[in-house]
């Protein structure tokens, strides 16, 4: 049975280490560390397929801007058939502390445009793994923040190489044990220099 991992980011070199490409960036580590193929491009979207264990998976980027990441992931779910319930959708969350992660299914979408826009095309019975970014502390405009970069990159990739040796517990369906390994001790915080 397939599995799908999507991120949602925003294409385009000016936005590669910024909040908003989080989604992105889980999806490249994963990929580097399974040793996946490169990225082909079919239509508006970025593929790799590969295997993690035992998992053959779908590695999945939405070559669009964020808000219009839904047909770009309805259209590999159709071509491949995926059931949603092997669908997980890697994002960045405002609403949660830095590098916090919280894994979700179904529920709202708290304002997200990228997890709008899949709602829109799929409905929301997905899982989404939800990578918090911090709200700012300032009155900066959200847009901003979200395409800002990070000051603490090195707590952004601590985080990620977590969630990516735990993986497979995400593919087993085994959401608590995942979240249990993945929390950090650490409070990080994302402070300009």
């Amino acid at each position: 049975m397939l599995h799908l991992l999507a991120g949602l980011g925003n294409p385009g070199t000016q936005y590669a280490l910024t909040r908003h490409n989080t989604g992105f960036m889980v999806i490249d580590a994963i990929s580097d560390k399974f040793h996946f193929p490169d990225f082909k491009k079919k239509n508006n979207v970025l593929i790799s397929i590969g295997n993690i264990e035992s998992y053959k998976v779908i590695l999945v980027k939405p070559w669009t801007f964020m808000n219009n990441s839904g047909a770009p992931i309805m259209s590999v779910v159709s071509l491949y058939k995926i059931p949603l319930d092997n669908m997980i959708v890697f994002h960045d969350e405002v609403e949660i502390e830095f590098c916090t992660i919280r894994v979700k299914k179904s529920g709202g979408n708290a304002g997200h445009n990228g997890l709008k826009s899949i709602d829109n095309f799929l409905g929301k019975d997905y899982w989404r793994v939800r990578f918090g970014i911090g709200h700012p502390r300032d009155k900066m405009d959200l847009s901003h923040y979200v395409l800002s970069h990070f000051h603490n990159l090195n707590a952004v990739n601590n985080t990620i190489s977590n969630i990516v040796e735990h993986i497979t517990l995400l593919l087993e369906k085994n959401h608590t044990t995942f979240t249990d390994k993945i929390r950090n001790p650490l409070k990080y915080e994302d402070i300009p220099d």
